[in-house]
């Protein structure tokens, strides 16, 4: 893919950039190296790699979930003075 002022006028128009001409000469020359450089990573083998998603091995931490012993209503509503027939009250929303 060849990168023309024309194409880096059509980027800078699609990200919303008023960009000078020679922005666009200096955008163009980076955008240039930036594409040669990623045809250099293209030539590397990587057959036997396995893809590598995140650097650091990712591991759950949180304890294990376990069914235990709740509150009964009773003894949820004994905890807070704001309850009203068997709910807990709340404030107003409007």
């Amino acid at each position: 893919m060849e990168i023309t002022p024309e194409l880096v006028k059509r980027v800078a128009a699609n990200a919303r950039l008023n960009l000078k001409e020679d922005e666009v000469k200096k955008f163009a020359a980076e955008m240039k190296e930036i594409l040669e450089n990623f045809k250099k990573l293209a030539e590397v083998n990587t057959d036997n790699t396995e893809p590598s998603f995140h650097p650091v091995p990712v591991k759950n931490v949180a304890r294990e979930d376990k069914v235990g012993k709740g509150l009964d209503r009773e003894e949820a509503l004994a905890l807070t003075p704001h309850h009203k027939n068997g709910y807990f009250r709340g404030p107003k929303t409007i």
